[in-house]
């Protein structure tokens, strides 16, 4: 096993929470707080590495959308990197090293900074966002630094903690916003950076050998055994996505890894799609196959797929009125997943939110309580949360492809500068929101535009809150499927031709139904060793500049022609005719790579909504003709 000095601390603090991060590698979700230590730390760190608008854009990128707490941060930020870069301002005639990376058999970290002066001589130097200075003075982090660089042929000559100052204030009840970040930057600039020195001591190193034999020989892994292990707070409990946790953050029942295998083409992302009323949210994601939807608000009009109706069910027993909460509606449909044999490949939530006020409502009727501050202070929120995020997390265990779907809102954040910024997000608190996009591999927004097309939001903006796993290539497409899955393999494809690994999560195989995932490598050659000619590897267009042609998947690309858009062949369709009605019938007649399936009309809708012994087993309606 290869340390770092992270992972021997955690073993030292917590054998526990060492084992479940480092053995059975469970995954954390992220806690996406404007003041995340590691996310500050890393954006100051880009920026004493570089400069003040790339720290910037590195705080920023980590979260979903920009939001007033995180300008606040932001403008803390700007301070001290200037502080930390007039401390340095002295040194002329050094080298600094930002980021040296020792990796060795025995040990993997980043060195953050080191000073290497015209003789040869080098100080190593970490920085630390805190104010606890003292935590730090009998940290083994930098003599063990040291005893790898100088076996790499650094000649360290001085070890030393760089500590940035955390400034912790709140806006008041009585302050506006300008009157509150007036404060703030008086009491960031009063603030001082300090340099710690530390003496190197070689008894430190061998105390990390001996710790590291002790994990190699580790068979048992109690609790907290230093009483300092921040895991075992129920305040900053690890969120594991394969985990059942109380509200205390205690694991009650660990769920199934959902494991990846490596290149393949995902073309069934987990996504969460918000949208405005009536831009076509819930018909796009209809065009999934084998898809299930659990429906919240009873809108199926536009939709074929199966669906189960998440709402409270009412009746009559004798002189007794029954209720079934739709939370129960819906913990009963993943217990049918679970263990019921079905042809599903994909879940919708339509709506999400929708969901979550579900499963508050039945907490707050199990409890007796008219809200959740009835349950104790912050504890009633809590329970709501454990909840929610553990039925979720048991959704997420089954390896059906998961879609959320929720409206959208709009916001206004206000920047350093004054100017305002309107952003758009999910309907939902930013709490859960920041829960649920860390479960998904997409989270984008679809919309209309000015010219009332409908658009999907592919590339991560500050002020729309989406990002994933993907880095697409293309800002935006029209909401079409065909489009997305496009956008999806090109992102992939380059991601492959760019050296970067790219995984796709392990899908259920609906029964009968062959694996359609595409291998990203594949032959050039025939059994002879003959070249073989380029062919098409999904439906596509190709153009030589003159001629456009559609292929199918397998159909040979011809010599001299290059990919191109759906969307120009289609205007290339256009341009061959001469008059209003011949367009009009070229555009009809434009090609399509998926049937849709008929809707139904609206006066069957009440006939087919789905009760409970109409199952999540169904199968996909058929269309009608």
């Amino acid at each position: 096993m290869q340390f770092s000095y992270s992972r021997v601390s955690l073993f030292k603090d917590c054998p526990y929470h060492f084992k479940l991060r480092y053995i059975d590698k469970l995954t954390e979700i992220p806690k996406l707080d404007a003041n995340n230590p590691l996310i500050i730390g890393n954006a100051m760190h880009k920026g004493i590495e570089t400069d003040k608008e790339t720290m910037l854009e590195e705080y920023y990128n980590s979260f979903p959308v920009i939001t007033n707490d995180q300008v606040h941060e932001a403008m803390k930020l700007e301070i001290l990197l200037e502080k930390v870069k007039e401390y340095f301002d002295d040194e002329e005639d050094v080298e600094y090293i930002h980021e040296y990376k020792i990796d060795v058999p025995e040990l993997k970290g980043f060195v953050d900074l080191i000073v290497r002066y015209p003789d040869g001589k080098s100080y190593v130097i970490d920085f630390k966002y805190s104010n606890y200075i003292k935590n730090y003075v009998d940290s083994g982090q930098l003599h063990i630094y040291q005893h790898f660089l100088e076996k790499a042929g650094f000649n360290v000559q001085g070890l030393g903690y760089l500590f940035i100052p955390k400034t912790n204030i709140k806006k008041k009840d009585s302050e506006d916003l300008h009157q509150f970040r007036t404060r703030l930057i008086k009491e960031v600039n009063s603030s001082e950076v300090t340099f710690l020195e530390i003496s190197f001591n070689q008894k430190k190193v061998d105390e990390f050998f001996a710790d590291c034999k002790r994990i190699n020989n580790a068979t048992k892994y109690p609790k907290n055994v230093s009483g300092n292990c921040f895991g075992c707070n129920p305040n900053f409990a690890p969120n594991f996505l394969e985990a059942i946790q109380n509200e205390k953050g205690d694991i009650e029942m660990t769920l199934p890894k959902n494991e990846r295998r490596e290149k393949k083409i995902d073309t069934r992302p987990d996504l969460w799609l918000y949208a405005d009323s009536y831009v076509g949210k819930s018909t796009f994601v209809d065009q999934f196959d084998n898809l299930l939807f659990a429906n919240t608000d009873g809108n199926t009009d536009n939709t074929s797929s199966p669906v189960v109706a998440i709402k409270d069910k009412v009746w009559k027993e004798g002189r007794q009125t029954k209720r079934k909460y739709g939370w129960e509606v819906f913990l009963d449909m993943i217990r049918d997943l679970e263990t019921e044999d079905n042809t599903f490949e994909a879940i919708a939530i339509d709506l999400y939110e929708d969901l979550r006020d579900h499963c508050r409502n039945y907490v707050m009727d199990k409890y007796g309580w008219e809200h959740e501050s009835d349950g104790g202070y912050g504890k009633g929120w809590q329970m709501v949360t454990k909840e929610f995020q553990n039925a979720i997390k048991r959704l997420k265990a089954l390896d059906y492809q998961i879609i959320y779907i929720s409206k959208e809102v709009k916001k206004d954040v206000t920047l350093s500068g004054g100017n305002v910024k309107t952003t758009y997000l999910p309907n939902i608190d930013e709490k859960t929101a920041n829960f649920t996009t860390g479960t998904v591999d997409l989270t984008i927004r679809a919309y209309m535009d000015n010219k009332d097309n409908r658009v999907l939001q592919l590339a991560k903006h500050p002020n729309i809150f989406g990002g994933g796993r993907f880095n697409f290539l293309i800002d935006k497409i029209p909401l079409d499927m065909t489009e997305f899955i496009n956008a999806l393999v090109d992102a992939q494809e380059n991601a492959v031709k760019n050296g970067v690994k790219t995984e796709t999560k392990q899908k259920r195989k609906p029964r009968d139904k062959k694996e359609d995932l595409e291998e990203v490598v594949e032959d050039t050659t025939d059994d002879n060793g003959e070249e073989l000619a380029p062919v098409a590897k999904r439906t596509s267009y190709y153009t030589d500049g003159t001629e456009f042609v559609k292929l199918e998947k397998d159909d040979v690309i011809p010599e001299g022609f290059e990919k191109t858009t759906k969307k120009a062949y289609e205007a290339s369709l256009v341009e061959e005719v001469e008059d209003e009605e011949v367009v009009e019938e070229e555009v009809k007649e434009a090609p399509k790579t998926r049937e849709r399936r008929q809707r139904k009309p609206r006066a069957e809708k009440e006939d087919a909504e789905e009760t409970k012994e109409e199952a999540p087993r169904r199968k996909r309606r058929k269309s009608s003709k």
